[in-house]
């Protein structure tokens, strides 16, 4: 329906960022949360879970990229991948542009993000639903990597809400204990610590935990416009350190390997790179050794 509405986020009780509606598409209270999706007149369509942004027509490119080649082009030889949310499917979308990637497992808690990102955002994941290498499977990430055999994937990629209500238990103790153990022996896992500058100690938090399961924990930065604050960061654990070491040339002939050189509009080899060099405000928050 049309409307001549404001929706405000809600994420920080004092700061916050606001969007002119140009017509709501869908607002539905799933068994897990709130969602709401929205056509904006400056990014395109939105989806808001509990009043917080989640995803953009206009940016998701920067954060999906980011969080999807950068772990697959440090591994370099990623087969087997698993995904924790991303219902919007943006996430699945990159890891299959990889051409060694065999097998993407996406696991995701809520059905209704799915729906309604197939319904009303359907470019953000393209044909990546229908692609034979894809298993999507509608349940919950903590469980699923309870159960997980033992070195059974490459990378696991983490897009979820913030550490509050439904994504809680993806910053736990246990969960990076089992994800350590699901992956093989240069195996790596990413996922969303927020924008450092608002929400330092989720970042500090969350990497003290995971380095209590992987030996190199770090971060790297990605500017997503519309998770303001300045820096999202991406946490990094992995079982080689080595990973994050590598020059833009060797990334760049991954990439073309892979065949996604050229198709990115955020990533590009200089880029991943530099992404790795935090300022001091973030790098003081991550664990030293």
């Amino acid at each position: 329906m049309a409307t001549d509405a404001w929706v405000n986020e809600t994420l920080y009780p004092g700061w916050g960022q606001r969007f002119r509606i140009r017509r709501e598409l869908a607002r539905v209270r799933s068994p897990f949360q709130d969602i709401m999706v929205f056509e904006s007149e400056s990014h395109g369509r939105v989806m808001l879970l509990d009043g917080v942004v989640q995803i953009t027509e206009a940016d998701e490119f920067i954060y999906q990229e980011m969080l999807t080649h950068v772990p697959l082009l440090a591994h370099g030889e990623a087969k087997r991948v698993l995904i924790i949310g991303a219902g919007d499917g943006g996430v699945l979308r990159r890891v299959l542009q990889h051409r060694g990637v065999e097998r993407a497992v996406m696991v995701e808690i809520d059905s209704e993000v799915i729906r309604l990102a197939r319904e009303h955002m359907p470019g953000i994941a393209g044909d990546a639903w229908n692609d034979p290498r894809a298993e999507v499977i509608i349940g919950d990430g903590i469980d699923y990597v309870r159960q997980a055999p033992a070195a059974s994937f490459d990378a696991v990629i983490v897009d979820s809400t913030d550490p509050i209500g439904v994504g809680e238990v993806l910053f736990t103790e246990e969960f990076y204990a089992n994800s350590a153990r699901l992956l093989s022996a240069r195996g790596l896992i990413v996922n969303q610590c927020g924008v450092p500058f608002m929400q330092a100690q989720e970042l500090h938090d969350s990497s003290a935990r995971r380095a209590k399961a992987f030996p190199d924990v770090w971060a790297y930065v990605a500017a997503v416009p519309t998770y303001v604050g300045g820096f999202m960061t991406l946490g990094w654990a992995a079982k080689d350190p080595a990973m994050r070491r590598l020059g833009a040339e060797e990334i760049r002939r991954r990439a073309a390997t892979a065949g996604i050189l050229g198709t990115t509009r955020y990533w590009t080899p200089e880029v991943h790179v530099a992404a790795f060099h935090l300022p001091p405000y973030i790098a003081e928050h991550l664990p030293r050794r």
